[in-house]
């Protein structure tokens, strides 16, 4: 199969084509496959990996002022796999992964779980294809010029920063509950409950719900171990 057009909008030409057909082959795919192709979970698993060091040596290069907690927190926002189903879009990567047919006709190629797998796979096929320093130059593309400037407001954004910590285990459920309210109308007060799988595990209050939720999340976050 020829993959000249997607090498061009990643920017990339590989070498070893066959690394580039096994990354954007889904395990569907695979399964079908006569002749018994690789699916690219071993180099989405290397990709993960490869994908983690880069940002967190990029974050620690360009943001020294900053402890390992804020650090952590813009990372997780970086790697996960809403963002990285977002950098997908840019390059149309849905368009070119290698699906079954169960998996086409039930929408695979918009599923994030998916692309965002083939988009980890992709990184450890241009790392085994072109080193570090090619792995490195392509995932930095996708980085926010202006992360800089967004990095404070993401690092008090406590709710999407407990999602992103929760969401790696698929099983476990987060939501937010209101517990009371308090003070006189000009003057109320919410108190929230933010609770994993019905368990409270954070309190918070403020003026108005979405201030309480962020502080019970906040609250959550830091007696999970999470600094600011």
């Amino acid at each position: 199969m020829d993959f000249s057009e997607f090498e061009k909008k990643i920017g990339y030409t590989f070498k070893n084509k066959e690394l580039l057909h096994e990354a954007l082959s889904h395990s569907s795919y695979s399964n079908e496959a006569k002749r018994g192709s690789n699916s690219n979970e071993r180099l989405e698993f290397l990709g993960d990996s490869v994908l983690s060091i880069v940002v967190s040596e990029h974050l620690f290069r360009h943001f020294k002022h900053l402890p390992e907690g804020e650090l952590t927190k813009i990372r997780a926002s970086l790697v996960c796999e809403k963002a990285l189903f977002e950098f997908s879009k840019k390059i149309d990567l849905g368009n070119y992964i290698l699906l079954g047919k169960g998996e086409e006709n039930s929408g695979g190629r918009e599923r994030p779980s998916i692309v965002s797998d083939a988009f980890e796979a992709v990184i450890a096929a241009i790392f085994l294809d072109g080193g570090m320093e090619a792995a490195e130059k392509y995932v930095l593309s996708f980085i926010p010029k202006d992360l800089a400037a967004d990095s404070s407001k993401a690092l008090h954004d406590y709710k999407t920063a407990l999602q992103e910590i929760i969401q790696k285990n698929p099983e476990e459920r987060v939501e937010y509950v209101l517990a009371d309210q308090i003070g006189p109308d000009h003057d109320r007060k919410f108190i929230v409950n933010v609770l994993l799988n019905s368990n409270v595990i954070g309190t918070g209050e403020g003026h108005s719900k979405k201030q309480a939720e962020q502080a019970a999340a906040r609250e959550a976050l830091h007696l999970m171990g999470y600094k600011e």
